[in-house]
């Protein structure tokens, strides 16, 4: 999967490229991600459009318009059913997979919403992290909007894990620490702290067994962390 130049072409093992959509010289893709089963795929673009396109014929549906703010990362939930989309608007939208219709918009947040993850553990569970001028993990019941709990993590949230093995969330941080916080769910007391970077925490990704994550900042450097037990673990 790649963007050029306002499109997203898929390049499969064979050698073909499909263009999946095209959204021409105006907008540009900032973000993507695929459902677990692989037939969609969500697209967040500059101009805060939300696009969902359908892998095997490519047709497009361009799901809204998020107030023309930069679309930060789509998320869709563990069984695929809904699509969040966080932004620099300062909101959460949720949609249905088989819907146009926006089901859920989350405006709690008074600074950007750059990190979102949904819960493996409970259907409807989902916890959004704010900027520098808000801080705070929400977590919200997307079945009817409510907010479930916050907690003040003292610095801008650049992403949110949810762990498969254990329920505990990892979350990563900018000004003023840049460090990475593990979290145990609901209570929402602090497992851990690791430090190491020395600028923005800005990218976060988590091993397929779920023991391990990957973090990259704006020092220029990749780390790994060994944070999770093993799903076989007591």
């Amino acid at each position: 999967m790649m963007g050029i130049q306002g499109a997203i072409f898929m390049l499969p093992s064979h050698g073909s490229v499909t263009k999946l959509c095209d959204l021409g010289p105006n907008d540009g893709v900032c973000s993507v991600q695929w459902t677990r089963e692989g037939s969609y795929i969500s697209i967040g673009t500059n101009l805060g459009q939300v696009q969902r396109s359908y892998r095997e014929n490519g047709s497009n549906l361009n799901l809204s318009l998020t107030s023309m703010q930069q679309v930060c990362g789509p998320k869709w939930s563990h069984d695929d059913r809904e699509l969040a989309s966080s932004g620099n608007d300062n909101q959460r939208l949720v949609w249905n997979q088989h819907s146009q219709q926006l089901a859920l918009r989350l405006t709690e947040h008074t600074a950007a919403v750059k990190a979102i993850a949904w819960s493996p553990h409970q259907s409807g569970l989902l916890a959004s992290g704010g900027g520098t001028a808000n801080r705070f993990i929400c977590f919200w019941n997307t079945t009817n909007g409510h907010q479930l709990n916050n907690v003040d993590t003292g610095s801008q949230v650049c992403n949110i894990a949810w762990s498969k093995n254990v329920n505990e969330i990892v979350s990563t941080h900018g000004y003023s620490q840049n460090q990475i916080m593990v979290w145990k769910y609901s209570s929402m007391t602090k497992v851990a702290t690791l430090s190491g970077h020395s600028m923005r925490v800005l990218y976060l990704a988590m091993s397929p067994d779920g023991q391990t994550i990957v973090t990259g900042a704006g020092d220029e450097t990749l780390r790994f962390w060994n944070v999770f037990p093993s799903m076989k673990t007591p």
